[in-house]
């Protein structure tokens, strides 16, 4: 609730920087909050679930969308035009998904920062997507088998291996 509609902003803001057309679905899995409202003050469609499975809300909202490119994003991430552009180029080049590199704001401990190295660098050496911003082809993604609702978190991960079988996955130098 506190952080959407930075994110529904920014989200907007780089869409019509990349001259497509876009629609916005937020999937809400059973707020309590006002997540509903601000979502649709901020022009997002409203698709309400109650799964408490982030695989399986993810999934929800492709199988609610109508285009042929997706784009995860989650609520407290910010986007910019650059990696937008960037992923529909992409998309448009024949890639079947991918995402980009994540940048923490505000200060993290020391810990915090050893971690959050480690992880995105052994990501990035595996070709593998971080959930906060996920891109693909949604003829790609359903072939794949959507996001793994096997497991309770790290989907996008397995989906990221999943659409490696299916052709070009890139991971974009952008943040």
């Amino acid at each position: 609730e506190r952080l959407l509609g930075a994110t529904l902003d920014a989200l907007h803001a780089a869409a019509a920087a990349a001259g497509h057309d876009y629609d916005v679905t937020v999937v809400d899995d059973a707020s309590t909050d006002a997540t509903a409202a601000i979502a649709a003050r901020h022009g997002a469609r409203v698709l309400p679930v109650d799964l408490r499975h982030i695989a399986a809300v993810r999934n929800a909202g492709a199988a609610a969308a109508t285009g042929d490119y997706f784009v995860f994003v989650d609520a407290d991430t910010l986007v910019n035009a650059p990696v937008v552009i960037a992923a529909l180029r992409a998309l448009d080049e024949g890639a079947v998904g991918g995402g980009a590199r994540v940048k923490w704001e505000g200060r993290l401990p020391w810990w915090g920062r050893v971690a959050q190295w480690s992880v995105l660098f052994w990501m990035r050496l595996a070709g593998l997507a971080a959930g906060c911003f996920f891109f693909a082809r949604r003829e790609a993604f359903f072939a794949a088998g959507g996001f793994e609702e096997r497991v309770y978190a790290s989907e996008e991960l397995f989906l990221s291996r999943a659409l490696k079988r299916h052709g070009k996955f890139v991971i974009l130098p952008h943040t």
